[in-house]
């Protein structure tokens, strides 16, 4: 199949996986399971990191449970993100199957395929590739985004070389069976930094995101890193599939480590957003006249003064957000801040706040942090127990159902930012919420009868981080 980056033509049957198109997935089956990545490394606990199976079907004796572990069979990767091997770009090509769950090991360099399609419930290990192997080909490491191509192969963005420099880093490609291709983008056109990236073919475009530089982050956070340039500002404009630097937005001090980026779902629209997560602050990136892009602050999460923390003010750290498939709604949390938000976006250019409900965060009641008023006095928010169980750590990774009504969320961010911010987090291990979404009026609402608490795990308190359904959904999915 020719590596166009698009569609397959009108000469196939839309026989592929996923949906013809974004309003098309809204009308999928409920979730009914979710994988989750689990992560030993970092904790103490000396054992391989793995992927969960939650039961999330209501109607199961097993619902809120994790009905599956897999473990890894190294110890020390520090699973992160996932991916398909196939997706919605490849629903026009009949061959193509969403059958394997992409984790890349952010830490130890390792990526596995991971087969769900013989038993969904019991995923089984197919395929580890090696990171010598990948610093032999490529000089990359630290892999982080997979995202699945219309072409059946798959993209890997990585932050660094083997040494943990931000130099090195660029994007990997690997064939359909997960062997090793070489680096997408051209030589000479690696981006400052590297973390997310996001495609929309009919305008020829990749954009990515700028984390900051392994050596740095892997410590946890350091102001003086930050003052040294090792965390990033900008966004990175590739033609697509071409792999050229075509343009790089400096979003300057007002757009501190940009960490999640997404396009809007509808693949005509040359439009979507990027989260910064040091400045708290949504972006708009947008295509103008000339066939350039540009950018625009349109959400701002002002900081707290606050007493009894590291800093006198606190940042909200925007460190995930998605959009609903019919492009309606935007959703993203502030990790320290404790806060889920949704957005109504039918107005791209001014986003209108619809709900906010408070899940964790360090300034929740009881915690030794408070905020300060203008006139001196103090607050700090109320946090609802769930099931008996006081929340934990802040709100950080989040999915949305099909239809839009039910958002989960996760709490870890990455263990050694975790040790840092949220120490028991670690101690008492992660879980996940389920939040009720409004989407005729708006709103947010915490489902009482849900909680996976990932402290009673067998082998001690595990971090919980990213969550798919095995059917994809609007964090994996891309529609050309």
């Amino acid at each position: 199949m020719a590596n166009n980056g698009g569609g397959c033509g009108g000469c196939c049957k839309k026989t592929g996986p996923g949906y013809a198109t974004p309003l098309d997935a809204m009308s999928g089956p409920k979730e009914s399971l979710i994988y989750v990545t689990c992560v030993y490394t970092g904790t103490g606990i000396e054992k391989p990191d793995y992927l969960a199976t939650v039961d999330v079907d209501p109607n199961s004796p097993n619902y809120g449970k994790v009905i599956h572990r897999l473990p890894m069979p190294y110890v020390g990767d520090e699973l992160h993100h996932s991916g398909w091997n196939s997706c919605s770009s490849c629903h026009g090509v009949p061959s193509a199957d969403r059958r394997f769950l992409v984790l890349p090991s952010l830490v130890s360099g390792r990526i596995y395929a991971i087969d769900t399609k013989e038993n969904p419930k019991a995923p089984a290990l197919y395929k580890v590739v090696e990171p010598e192997e990948i610093v032999q080909k490529t000089g990359l490491a630290y892999p982080h985004t997979a995202h699945c191509l219309a072409t059946g192969e798959i993209m890997v963005s990585c932050l660094g070389d083997k040494e943990g420099n931000a130099t090195g880093n660029g994007f990997l490609l690997l064939d359909s069976d997960f062997n090793v291709k070489g680096r997408w983008e051209k030589p000479g056109h690696s981006p400052l930094f590297g973390y997310d990236f996001w495609y929309q073919p009919r305008h020829k475009t990749m954009i990515s995101t700028s984390w900051g530089a392994p050596a740095a982050f892997t410590k946890g956070f350091d102001l003086q890193d930050l003052a040294d340039g090792l965390y990033g500002r900008h966004l990175h404009v590739y033609s697509w599939p071409g792999g050229e630097l075509k343009q790089t937005l400096d979003l300057g001090n007002n757009g501190l480590i940009p960490l999640e980026i997404r396009f809007l779902h509808d693949p005509s629209k040359d439009t979507g957003f990027v989260g910064c997560a040091l400045t708290s602050n949504m972006v708009r990136f947008f295509k103008t006249e000339d066939d350039s892009w540009s950018h625009e602050i349109v959400i701002q999460v002002e900081p707290l003064k606050v007493k009894n923390w590291i800093l006198p003010e606190m940042p909200g750290l925007i460190t995930d957000f998605l959009i609903s498939l019919d492009d309606r709604f935007l959703y993203f949390v502030n990790w320290l801040h404790g806060d889920i938000r949704q957005y109504n976006i039918e107005d791209p250019k001014k986003p209108v706040l619809t709900g906010q409900v408070w899940v964790g965060g360090l300034i929740s009641e009881g915690s030794a942090v408070v905020a300060e008023k203008e006139d001196g006095a103090t607050y700090q928010f109320d946090v609802p127990d769930v099931q008996g169980n006081k929340l934990r750590g802040g709100p950080q990774m989040i999915q949305l159902s099909l239809d839009g009504k039910r958002l989960y969320a996760t709490n870890s961010l990455f263990s050694a930012w975790d040790k840092q911010f949220y120490p028991g987090l670690v101690e008492k291990g992660s879980h996940i919420l389920q939040i009720e979404v409004d989407t005729e009026k708006g709103g947010l609402a915490v489902n009482p009868n849900f909680f996976v608490d990932f402290g009673a795990e067998p082998d001690g308190p595990v971090l919980a981080h990213e969550m798919r359904y095995p059917g994809g959904d609007c964090t994996s999915d891309i529609w050309v």
